[in-house]
């Protein structure tokens, strides 16, 4: 009877260490767990990306207004018969006074 108790100890540990510290364990999982919350946001960043570029794809190819608003602000282009202006504004001097003697 003294030695049944630490023998079913002993078998009890043996039967909870696969469960714990496993290939399939409890810890494995909740790590497995942790990366794939991760990783699904990291996803909805991309996806979100993807829909905004796809909606750029699909304005290109359906209309005009896109390809003008394009041409015009990247590449400087106007129609005929219209007057191109640019405003240069000064940037702002430093003010320095000369050392009093």
């Amino acid at each position: 009877m003294r030695l049944l108790a630490p023998f079913l100890l002993a078998l009890l540990v043996a039967i909870q260490w696969p469960l714990w510290f496993g290939k399939g364990g409890w810890l494995r999982v909740w790590d497995l767990d942790r990366q794939l919350n991760a990783q699904r946001g990291t996803n909805g960043v991309y996806n979100a990306r993807n829909a905004e570029l796809a909606a750029e794809v699909a304005s290109l190819r359906e209309g005009r207004e896109a390809i003008e608003e394009r041409a015009r602000y990247q590449l400087n282009m106007v129609r005929d018969g219209e007057v191109f202006f640019q405003l240069v504004v000064p940037k702002p001097q430093a003010n320095v006074s000369a050392p009093a003697r």
